[in-house]
């Protein structure tokens, strides 16, 4: 849930419970006071009755208009107490039942007790609470829907820098020379945070330049070195000289050394797909591209006993042919290299996706980490970073690659353009 809304609901549902609770308030507050103002009349019409008898002699006849009712009745004892109470009743000039007021009390006359029952009819009172509380209520109704609307309108206004900022921060990427988007805005809060992420953005970005200029210099000068290694080792592993022992000590380092120059090619190119340095875009025919690799491994192939399905269609594609060719050439490699003796492999090149499936002694990859760097089986000899390369190309490319085991398969997909 975002901000703004959650922050719009929470102030929705207190005013609307305020609101009840004012308006239940002054409802209750609203009858007190016209239910007193009933009593006060009731009253005045139970001292009429007094006086009446006390000056007459007599009892005042009973009365029944519509909006007052007066009844009598003898009782053997006067208690003297008198009391006010809601009722309903039957108004016979209405033909209606009727909410009322009624005043209860006891009187003497002629040595005789009577109760005097006097009952005053309460809907005109509450259509009177009813048109007051609607004159107050839907005026207050529609102010806080006023307010709610300018209070809407204002926080989008005052936020609206945030906004950008986060919008600047999704943009921001750290292989760009450009400098990070300030957002100027009048809140004090906003331009302290501003500064705050254009410093940590200069830093990372200074940071990360490093990072790379020292893994591509470090891999530079690692080659000459390797490449000196490999030659002497070639020589020596050539002597007539050496006996098993050192022969077999001589292949262990050689195999160690042509490791360590495979590790330090696959750096150096994720330095160099990270420096978007591959920028040679032509229009590339995929289908002959996996046509040509399939020419060049197929000694391997061979070799291996591989059975191979083919299923292509001609695509072409608006690509860097060298990150193109790496990503064809990793594909082909995972899929030979991690296959057992006689096993299949299955591609297939349909509208804007190449899927390279093969057969495999292990089950099913850990998609969460198969991606990651150095992230290799303990009985794997490679480096750990041909599948970290392919996930860096195809992030490169805003290509989607994904990954799945099906029906003994294990399947890696391109979809070239994800978005169509």
């Amino acid at each position: 849930m975002k901000l703004f809304t959650r922050y719009n609901r929470i102030l929705l549902i207190t005013n609307f419970i305020g609101l009840i609770i004012i308006g239940f308030l002054f409802y209750q507050t609203l009858t007190y006071y016209l239910n007193k103002q009933m009593d006060d009349g009731l009253t005045e019409e139970l001292m009429e009755v007094n006086d009446f008898t006390n000056v007459k002699n007599i009892l005042p006849a009973p009365t029944s208009f519509d909006d007052l009712v007066a009844e009598y009745k003898k009782i053997k004892v006067a208690n003297g107490r008198s009391f006010f109470a809601d009722t309903v009743y039957y108004n016979p000039k209405k033909r209606i039942m009727e909410t009322a007021r009624y005043l209860q009390a006891d009187i003497s006359f002629n040595h005789q007790a009577y109760r005097v029952l006097i009952m005053s009819s309460k809907v005109e009172r509450q259509e009177e609470i009813r048109t007051i509380c609607l004159i107050i209520i839907l005026p207050v109704s529609l102010l806080l829907v006023i307010l709610l609307g300018i209070n809407r309108v204002m926080i989008n206004r005052l936020w609206s820098p945030f906004r950008q900022l986060l919008i600047n921060i999704k943009a921001f990427n750290v292989n760009r020379e450009e400098p990070f988007d300030e957002v100027i805005s009048p809140t004090i809060e906003f331009r302290e945070l501003n500064d705050a992420i254009a410093n940590l953005s200069s830093k990372v970005r200074s940071d990360y330049k490093e990072i790379k200029l020292f893994t591509e210099n470090a891999s530079h000068e690692m080659m000459t070195p390797l490449a000196v290694i490999n030659s002497k080792l070639d020589t020596m592993l050539q002597s007539n000289h050496l006996g098993a022992t050192e022969s077999e000590t001589l292949g262990d380092l050689y195999k160690a050394t042509s490791k360590l120059t495979k590790l330090n090619q696959s750096l150096l190119l994720l330095v160099k797909i990270d420096n978007n340095s591959q920028l040679d875009i032509e229009e590339i025919n995929v289908k002959d591209m996996v046509e040509e690799k399939l020419a060049f491994f197929q000694e391997l192939i061979y070799k291996r006993k591989l059975i191979i399905d083919l299923d292509l269609n001609p695509f072409y594609l608006s690509t860097s042919r060298q990150l193109l060719d790496i990503l064809v050439n990793n594909l082909f490699s995972n899929a030979i290299r991690h296959n057992k003796e006689g096993g299949l492999i299955k591609i297939s090149l349909a509208k804007n996706t190449l899927a390279f499936s093969n057969t495999s002694d292990y089950l099913k990859l850990d998609e969460d980490v198969i991606f990651e760097r150095f992230h290799k089986d303990a009985s794997s000899e490679g480096t750990g970073l041909g599948l970290a390369i392919l996930k860096q190309i195809c992030n490169r490319e805003h290509f989607q690659l994904q990954y799945h085991y099906r029906y003994h398969l294990h399947t890696f997909e391109v979809e070239f353009n994800p978005n169509t």
